[in-house]
């Protein structure tokens, strides 16, 4: 790594998020930085957040879940025994990699200070490739346990963001002190036995291994091990419980860029979002045309030009087709059809309706002369003029616009001589149920004891469709090891997203997860979602090399195997991700405001989406009834459903006549 590292500072406090004047902590810490980092740091990136844990792990997020993360990321307070101490709480689950040697290191310096030390809750580890530390709340404290590590963070910090071990150890241990200025201990020094410096999975010391804790929350980094069996399994789940605004930034954030292609304009741009402005290659109309049947005549006000009205030899017949039509003279008239090119030299269109036929030729089959009975007709009448409907060279669409089957676009382009044009690729979504309980819903016969018959994917395919994408059947897979990995890399070379549903829990068959860290090598951006239902909703991005060699990421959203939950969290986090892809802006279902038919409980902690049909009411109000019980299991809950109610945090009861808003899935329907 080159240049300065970067330290971000996050102040934990009630009182200092309140009023940031009152925050000692931010200064006293750069200051750390600035006189004992050697010149190594730079500490320009600070916030200030209150006791609450989502609001610290956003903060934390903010910085090491992104491209340009910071090296470093220390918190101050929150760390000690009080009730609204939950700073551990909230970073503990954030870390990949812990760090015990760091919090040894600041507990021990703290204790030669104050006995005082061991009140303190000092959590360090590794997430992505960010260093997190947590520091006491108190200038003081936090000045001392930063002291006390300072030195040895570079060392860490160039490690968690890729640097090549080898290289930075060569020259040993005591390179490495040197290079940190840092002191050996005495008791090595005189030949006590050393303690070992060691980075690899284990730390040896005096050459006997220590036990492995597979229950304490350091050894979570990430989900569960299906090899180390049932006893070994978290009992918590090792992902933070993200908001749903966070979990849909994460989505924004993470989701693959739309890829711009061209195609050719056909029926089958339907769907399509163009990638770039659209300009005319012709002119519409590309000739002067008539716009009503009847005869081209020359009309003007030049006195060498005689009146409209009187009768006339009809010369010629203009029919709407591929012709050259003799050129009209002054006192000549030629019989034309609506949308026909005028002859050369007439200036003005009469309608049939004002002429009368006064002779015909000697078959009787045409028109000899007419009788045009008005003179009124002015020049350019009914006629279309060259690129009086679109210009050559005028921008006829813009990006951003979308094809539909309703709206004439296919139509514009067509008539304007477009060929082909640069559109959004529109993704190929997968979806897939997992679990050796789960059969297909038509298999005939009764069902055995624990087979359950196959909703979610037959819904989730039909929802997919009806959003306008093609979806894939990738069918069933086994909960047996192996057989999981196998399906979705074969689904990844056919497909950009990849839907699942079930096994996203924490039992010791909910595989999914850590296929996709550990067989795939995937990152799960979220695993949990404070919201019901669909609190375990994963979301992950895998790489993938194509078979040219291209690098790309593949999406994967695990959903809940509840019908419910599926179907709630395909609308609210999967639909985003495809429309970004797809370049379709804004994303997501549009949002109302609706009046509440009857009263509605709400939950105070997490964010609900409860099933409601939307109507439009006589006074042109959208109303919004529920559509019943709201169990995640409760797939009849969707019955007739179009809208989801989303439901505030902040009471207890939506009451009948007020409002809220709701995500509309569906057109609403009419109520007399």
């Amino acid at each position: 790594m080159s240049g300065k590292l970067r330290a971000a500072i996050i102040v934990v406090s009630d009182t200092a998020s309140k009023d940031a004047s009152t925050d000692k902590c931010i200064p006293a810490l750069r200051q750390v930085f600035t006189t004992g980092g050697g010149d190594r740091w730079t500490a320009e990136e600070t916030c200030i957040v209150s006791d609450d844990v989502l609001a610290i792990q956003r903060a934390i997020t903010g910085y090491t879940d992104v491209e340009d993360f910071a090296n470093l990321i220390i918190t101050s307070g929150g760390t000690g025994f009080a009730q609204k101490d939950v700073t551990p709480e909230a970073v503990t689950p954030l870390i990949h990699k812990h760090a015990p040697g760091l919090v040894h290191g600041m507990l021990a310096a703290s204790l030669q200070i104050t006995p005082f030390a061991v009140m303190s809750r000092p959590v360090a580890g590794v997430r992505n490739k960010s260093l997190l530390i947590t520091l006491p709340g108190s200038p003081k404290g936090a000045v001392e346990n930063l002291q006390s590590i300072l030195k040895l963070l570079p060392h860490a910090c160039q490690q968690a963001a890729g640097a090549d071990s080898r290289t930075l150890h060569i020259g040993g241990t005591q390179k490495l002190e040197k290079d940190a200025g840092v002191q050996v201990a005495s008791a090595t020094k005189s030949g006590a036995h050393p303690h070992h410096h060691n980075h690899g999975n284990r730390h040896g010391h005096g050459g006997h291994a220590g036990p492995v804790a597979h229950t304490k929350p350091e050894d979570r980094p990430i989900s569960n091990d299906p090899s180390a069996g049932p006893t070994k399994r978290y009992r918590d789940s090792p992902y933070p419980m993200l908001a749903v605004d966070e979990a849909l930034s994460l989505i924004a954030q993470h989701t693959p860029v739309a890829e711009v292609i061209d195609v050719p304009v056909d029926q089958n741009l339907v769907g399509c979002v163009l990638a770039e402005d659209v300009t005319a290659r012709e002119a519409v109309p590309a000739f002067r045309a008539s716009i009503v049947d009847g005869y081209a005549i020359i009309a003007s006000d030049h006195v060498m030009v005689p009146s409209t009205k009187g009768i006339f030899p009809v010369v010629s017949i203009s029919h709407a087709e591929a012709k050259e039509v003799p050129e009209l003279s002054i006192g000549e008239i030629a019989r034309i059809t609506t949308g026909a090119p005028l002859p050369n030299g007439a200036t003005a269109v009469v309608m049939v309706e004002d002429t009368l036929i006064r002779s015909t030729r000697d078959d009787g089959s045409e028109e000899k002369e007419i009788e045009i009975l008005t003179s009124e007709i002015k020049a350019g009448e009914n006629v279309r003029e060259v690129g009086s409907d679109v210009e050559a060279g005028a921008v006829v669409m813009r990006r951003g616009e979308g094809i539909t089957s309703v709206g004439g676009e296919f139509g514009l382009l067509a008539s304007v001589g477009t060929q082909t044009v640069k559109v959004y690729r529109q993704p190929i979504i997968g979806v897939l149920s997992t679990g050796d309980e789960i059969i297909p819903h038509d298999r005939p016969g009764e069902l055995r004891l624990g087979e359950v018959r196959d909703t979610n994917r037959p819904t989730l395919l039909t929802a997919i469709r009806n959003s306008g994408f093609q979806a894939v059947d990738l069918g069933i897979s086994s909960d047996k090891p192996g057989a999981l990995e196998e399906t979705l890399r074969s689904a990844m070379r056919s497909v950009d997203v990849i839907v699942t549903s079930g096994g996203v829990s924490m039992g010791e068959l909910d595989l999914l997860k850590p296929t996709i860290e550990r067989q795939l090598g995937g990152t799960i951006h979220f695993g949990r979602v404070s919201m019901k239902p669909g609190k375990p909703t994963t979301f992950a991005t895998v790489p993938f090399k194509t078979n040219d060699g291209e690098r790309m990421s593949k999406v994967i959203f695990s959903l809940p195997g509840n019908p419910a939950s599926a179907v709630v969290t395909y609308h609210l986090f999967v639909l985003p991700a495809l429309h970004k892809m797809s370049g379709i802006n804004p994303v997501g279902l549009p949002r109302v405001s609706v009046v509440v038919e009857q009263d509605v409980r709400c939950d105070t902690k997490r964010a609900e989406y409860h099933r409601v049909l939307i109507t439009v009411g006589s006074d042109g109000a959208l109303r919004a009834s529920s559509t019943g019980g709201q169990r995640s299991s409760r797939i009849g809950s969707f019955k007739g459903a179009n809208g989801l109610l989303c439901l505030p945090t902040t009471q207890e009861m939506v009451r009948k006549g007020e409002r809220c808003e709701a995500l509309l899935m569906g057109m609403p329907g009419s109520v007399l």
